[in-house]
């Protein structure tokens, strides 16, 4: 990886951060996904604590404060400090909420997919395609049967970090981070 870009050594440790995270949440997946709704909830209560204490300065300094900062910090805190106590009642939210997100990176990696073709491999362009219209489907499976999800989201996201780590390795050895 000689004259690369710094793009090309970030990819690649960004993919063996997510590799071995992926492989920690497929040996581990109940301890992995309460260990990350509960970061959640840690930074649910931090941006919630952020937003109240924007409305108290802009209040101090203009006689009133925008409420919806207010009141979306309030509930932010609320959320984050309900996610903490009781992670298990994240595991249902999150097995409603995750395949939304699924889907919605899987369409933002299609669009972007032409740059990739254009600048990278045809291996990667066409694993990138693969990968994503995978996602995509798994992801409108996970959103017709939230019951699934919930069973099968710890399995579906130690995979799916792995491919994504896989990606970024591959990306980061790729034409795309030359000078």
């Amino acid at each position: 990886m000689r004259g690369r870009s710094n793009f090309g050594w970030l990819k690649l440790i960004e993919g063996i951060l997510l590799l071995v995270l992926g492989i920690y949440t497929l040996t581990r997946p109940d301890q992995a996904l309460t260990g990350f709704i509960i970061l959640y909830g840690i930074v649910a209560v931090i941006t919630g604590i952020s937003d109240i204490i924007l409305y108290v300065q802009v209040a101090r300094f203009t006689g009133f404060g925008p409420v919806l900062s207010l009141i979306t910090g309030t509930l932010s805190v609320m959320a984050g400090v309900m996610l903490i106590i009781t992670p298990n009642a994240g595991k249902w939210v999150m097995s409603l909420l995750f395949p939304v997100w699924f889907i919605a990176h899987c369409i933002s990696r299609l669009a972007n997919v032409n740059w990739i073709h254009r600048l990278a491999r045809p291996f990667h362009y066409y694993m990138t395609m693969i990968l994503n219209i995978i996602g995509l489907v798994l992801g409108v499976l996970m959103l017709l049967d939230p019951v699934l999800t919930w069973v099968s989201v710890q399995y579906v996201i130690s995979f799916y970090l792995i491919a994504l780590g896989i990606d970024c390795i591959v990306l980061a050895c790729s034409r795309m981070g030359e000078k």
